[in-house]
């Protein structure tokens, strides 16, 4: 079978990266594309490396243009999705890359957000360790109608400490993460501060001190994993100059009495047998290098028996596994698809 897909917002690096993964799927065909203040002009002025999709026109952002596709992937700010997704009638499946639907706190969002809080959609993230469904995600996405991908730090995050939370290996509070991020995260749109001239040289941190809004969908996700307490966790992340990636430095105080055996089973237990989420050899570690452009999140897992802490290192694309890759690999699961369809755990390199 063949579904008939729109894309909205396909002029940003969120939506260039869904159209590139769309483009080779065998069951989806790109039928729209829309941008905002590009509609009008070819797809290929704003996404030259998109050959094969040369024939496609950027449209206006509306219901209208929307409705009628089986599937729309939404690659818009947050904000701007939520008013939108509510009018559609004739979708089968909408995806929303944004954070729109991802909260299911309405505190949360006016603390973090502002504005309207919508209704939550069932999360996209299909590797993440859920205790009331007694596995995964996963099995919450099939037959879904309405899916919120998630934020590419919130689930490199979330996947690196799930599996010792759910396993009582860590403690919930007194979580650390370090993030090396790449530009492209944060969007398309003209910054001073993510010129080339300002990041060539540089590591600029920001969102620190607790404001990244990335923070409640961590803690969201630690709390569905079955942490007996609620989470707590600084989060800094740092812009480095490469355009995309994330290095997610995650460290948790071992529990008491678990071991390094206990720790590095649990890790092995949560991603055995998964295509996407590999836990790398005893003392190996990822590089962001090794994922670019795949949809694969690597980790490397160690115990720092002096501090008492496990340290967990993972890798992935922000674009591909953090953001579309999640995307589609999501709607596959809830369409009834295979779920590697159209991705590969394949990076490229150098």
């Amino acid at each position: 079978m063949t579904y008939s897909v729109a894309v909205a917002g396909a002029s940003g690096y969120a939506g260039g990266e869904l159209l590139r993964l769309l483009a080779g799927h065998p069951e989806f065909e790109i039928r729209t594309v829309t941008g905002h203040s590009s509609a009008g002009s070819p797809l290929v002025d704003s996404q030259p490396h998109l050959r094969s999709l040369a024939h496609l026109v950027l449209q206006p952002t509306t219901p209208e243009v929307l409705d009628g596709h089986d599937v729309v992937f939404f690659a818009l700010p947050h904000g701007a999705s939520g008013e939108l997704t509510a009018q559609l009638r004739g979708v089968r499946l909408a995806v929303d890359c944004g954070a729109d639907h991802r909260l299911a706190s309405a505190d949360d969002w006016a603390a973090f957000y502002g504005g309207e809080h919508h209704e939550p959609w069932t999360y996209g993230v299909p590797e993440l360790l859920v205790a009331a469904a007694g596995g995964k995600q996963r099995a919450n996405l099939v037959g879904a109608t309405r899916i919120a991908a998630p934020g590419c730090n919130a689930s490199t995050v979330a996947l690196s400490l799930a599996p010792g939370i759910a396993a009582g290996a860590i403690e919930a509070r007194d979580l650390v993460s370090v993030l090396a991020v790449g530009p492209s995260g944060a969007g398309r749109a003209a910054k001073t501060h993510l010129l080339g001239a300002e990041l060539m040289g540089s590591a600029n941190p920001y969102a620190v001190g607790g404001t990244h809004r990335h923070i409640p969908e961590i803690k969201q996700a630690l709390r569905g994993a079955g942490a007996a307490e609620e989470p707590t966790i600084s989060l800094t992340p740092v812009l480095v100059p490469m355009s995309r990636g994330i290095l997610a430095t995650s460290t948790a105080r071992l529990a008491p009495g678990a071991t390094a055996a206990d720790v590095r089973a649990a890790w092995e237990r949560a991603y055995a047998g998964e295509p996407f989420v590999q836990l790398l050899p005893e003392g190996r570690f990822p590089r962001t290098a090794d994922t670019l452009g795949a949809n694969t999140c690597l980790m490397g897992l160690a115990v720092d028996e002096a501090a008492g802490r496990v340290v967990v290192v993972a890798a992935l694309d922000n674009l591909a596994k953090g953001t579309a890759g999640a995307a589609v690999q999501s709607a596959n699961i809830a369409l009834g698809i295979p779920e590697t369809t159209g991705l590969s755990p394949n990076g490229t390199a150098p």
